[in-house]
């Protein structure tokens, strides 16, 4: 009887465990909104940057924010390089290809895949095999990047609508696309969507740059860049061109080719 009674009161092990689950202190505790609503990146507003004129204008608006260190930016490696690209799939492909290769490899690669899809949009990336692909000198992990975005863009995602949004929002809705990381969705929003605050702080020839610059014992991660480069908001996307030409700049006079 003990042991009837016991399973009808959810007596034993097992009842004390589910105790121990439902008592007081112990319940399910709500889960937390999702991450989306609260964009991981902030971006300072400001009107694009996607032509020479502006980017001039930017530039001696951040010199005089902070002339020390710009000065000395731009004693070396002049006046920044505007670098504009398409804001559509060929842009982002174009950015894609760039992934962690140089300047000059990013460049004959992506003339090989546009002579090989003509034109390069998604449709030609759908269509094509992965064989063509790996022939212009596209990694598989690349490949997948790009299949990722074809997909994307067929489905809704419109990147050059992504200009009227919130860049955050905009940002986000560029890493939701598998093989497109911050990086990437930063230069988009820096070269083909000419945002004035994107700054990419993943990138070694920045974290590079800004140690040399600033005089570092050590080159900063993308936190430390993100902290150091606070100082040049709501501008840092003229900031990391000026950064990026003072990388070549300095490689230059040390005999390098730089990035």
């Amino acid at each position: 009887m003990a042991s009837t009674v016991s399973k009808k009161r959810g007596g034993g092990k097992g009842a004390k465990k589910r105790a121990a689950k439902t008592r007081p202190g112990a319940a399910r505790r709500p889960r937390a909104p999702p991450a989306a609503a609260k964009p991981a990146h902030l971006y300072h507003p400001g009107p694009p940057i996607d032509c020479q004129s502006a980017l001039d204008e930017a530039s001696a608006r951040l010199l005089a924010l902070d002339p020390e260190v710009v000065g000395r930016l731009v004693a070396v490696g002049g006046a920044p390089a505007l670098r504009w690209r398409e804001p559509g799939f060929a842009g982002l492909a174009a950015t894609i290809v760039s992934q962690q290769v140089s300047v000059a490899s990013a460049n004959a690669i992506l003339g090989r895949l546009k002579t090989e899809l003509a034109p390069l949009d998604a449709a030609s990336v759908i269509a094509a095999d992965d064989a063509a692909l790996k022939r212009v000198g596209l990694s598989q992990a690349k490949i997948r990047a790009l299949r990722a975005l074809a997909e994307a863009t067929t489905g809704g995602l419109d990147l050059e609508a992504l200009g009227a949004l919130d860049a955050g929002q905009a940002h986000q809705a560029l890493v939701a696309v598998k093989g497109i990381g911050p990086w990437t969705a930063d230069l988009f929003l820096l070269f083909c969507l000419g945002h004035p605050d994107a700054f990419p702080a993943g990138d070694l020839a920045l974290q590079e740059a800004a140690r040399i610059a600033l005089g570092l014992g050590a080159r900063p991660d993308a936190r430390q860049l993100e902290t150091i480069a606070e100082r040049w908001r709501p501008l840092r996307g003229v900031a990391a061109r000026m950064l990026w030409a003072y990388y070549r700049g300095v490689k230059q006079r040390a005999g390098v080719i730089g990035q």
